[in-house]
């Protein structure tokens, strides 16, 4: 009894983990989604042709099913409009297109757009998007090798014809992830259920075993009873000592006879139930093979999917994650806890002078250097581009005062070169404790704007609010 609560417990531990697994999926297929559509918005108005087969893709993936046959017919639809749209590009047009205005950098969520084709800019948007769904959207590695390729090729590349090109291939990755992982999670569900199924006829022997043993009980119970009765009979009737012991010795024969069926069935059916225990065994040793492999693929995604590929720190999810637990227990125990903002002085500039190769390795640097000198009960997490948020508890706003400006001057010092150039790194920062009646978001709010004033005092500097 104790061993089959055991597999019930195990059962539901495995269907739970299948739930995990399924949701997982679905938040990963809602993300793809929403970069579909907000890609399909921001091409609308090239062709009348095209929004039609744009509105036609955004009516598909409101459906919960996906055909990947119509998908791709869609696609090669959608290819050939876009075709139409090159042959239609005229040097007048181009000329027409130089007369608009450019957007503001910084208008377009950070992206720097110097060209003159609002179709480039849909590229940029979509090399941006991209980059997001590569840290929350797991890949196969020759996928992702090529995501990351194609992330690059729309954010640098100038030639409208090779990033039409890299579109397409972006719809073709997406279109494989959400296949991917629909066949991924078909495919342990149906392992699963097979597994389930394998239990359930064994409980459907052991019940049948269990049903077969009372009836050859009862059976036995009769029989002897039945003997005994006839004895009793024999004792009652009989005159002679001799037919009497003669009598009694033939009923226990048979009583005997009775007990020596029972246990050559319970012999046979204790062999049955020992090598279906067994097997059983071996089941449930690969059952929970299975299990770790997917708690630890389940670990795995979660680590993912909290933390920034680029600079390997918590992400934003991640800092909410551990913002909740930090106001929760500053609300339990009192004591004091300090939010700190920071962001990178003109990062836009290093970008722009140096490429984003120097971006990423200012960011990558800042970050490590940040990170290891923090204490271990610190937090520090990258929540948007240049810009990183750190939870200091036990600290109050004197100490923070004092361990965020010794960090920003060990940045300021940092020997960073690029190119043989030397590349000066500064960073701003706000600071504020959490006061009675805080909300959780109240001191972040008030450590932003903070950072702001930092911002417009001169830079290089922390500000407490």
């Amino acid at each position: 009894m104790a061993s089959e609560q055991s597999w019930k417990k195990k059962y539901q531990q495995v269907l739970k983990e299948a739930e995990q697994q399924e949701r997982q999926c679905r938040e990963q297929r809602e993300l793809l989604e929403r970069m579909l559509v907000r890609t399909s918005v921001a091409s609308k108005g090239l062709r009348p042709e095209l929004d039609q087969l744009l509105s036609r893709m955004r009516t598909a993936l409101r459906r919960k099913t996906l055909d990947t046959e119509a998908w791709f017919r869609l696609q090669e639809q959608i290819d050939r409009q876009i075709a139409l749209l090159d042959g239609e590009k005229t040097p007048a047009s181009d000329d027409d297109s130089a007369r608009q205005p450019i957007p503001a950098s910084g208008s377009d969520d950070g992206i720097d757009i110097s060209d003159k084709d609002h179709r480039l800019l849909i590229a940029r948007r979509v090399g941006n998007l991209l980059s997001q769904v590569l840290e929350k959207v797991t890949l196969d590695p020759d996928a992702e090798l090529r995501a990351r390729e194609l992330q690059q090729t729309l954010l640098s590349n100038l030639d409208w014809s090779t990033l039409r090109t890299s579109l397409e291939a972006v719809s073709e990755l997406l279109i494989r992830a959400i296949t991917h992982h629909q066949r991924e999670l078909e495919a342990f569900l149906t392992r699963l259920n097979a597994r389930l199924e394998t239990l359930r006829e064994h409980f459907a022997h052991q019940s049948e075993s269990n049903s077969s043993r009372k009836d050859d009980t009862e059976i036995l119970d009769r029989e002897i009873h039945e003997e005994i009765d006839l004895v009793n009979e024999d004792l009652r009737v009989s005159q002679d000592l001799e037919s009497l012991k003669q009598s009694v010795g033939q009923r226990f024969e048979q009583i005997a006879q009775a007990l020596g069926r029972f246990k050559e069935k319970e012999n046979k059916r204790e062999s049955l139930m020992a090598e279906q225990l067994e097997s059983m065994q071996q089941k449930m040793a690969a059952m929970e093979a299975s299990s770790e492999q997917m708690q630890e693929q389940i670990r795995r995604e979660r680590a993912r999917a909290m933390t920034d590929l680029l600079t390997q720190l918590p992400n934003r999810e991640a800092w909410q994650e551990r913002l909740h637990f930090e106001y929760n227990r500053w609300q339990r125990y009192g004591h004091p806890l300090t939010v700190s903002v920071v962001d990178i002085d003109l990062f836009k500039r290093i970008n722009d002078t140096y490429g984003h190769k120097a971006g990423d390795r200012v960011l990558q640097l800042v970050a490590r250097e940040l990170q290891g000198r923090l204490r271990a009960t610190d937090f520090i997490a990258r929540i948007g581009g240049e810009e990183f948020a750190l939870l200091l508890p036990e600290t109050g706003m004197g100490e923070a005062l004092a361990v965020m400006d010794k960090l920003r001057g060990y940045v300021e010092n940092l020997p960073f070169h690029f190119g043989g150039n030397p590349v000066s790194i500064t960073f701003s920062s706000g600071l504020a404790s959490f006061v009675l009646g805080d909300s959780e978001d109240q001191a972040f709010e008030r450590a932003d704007r903070a950072l702001y004033r930092a911002k417009a005092t001169g830079r290089n500097r922390v500000v407490a609010n």
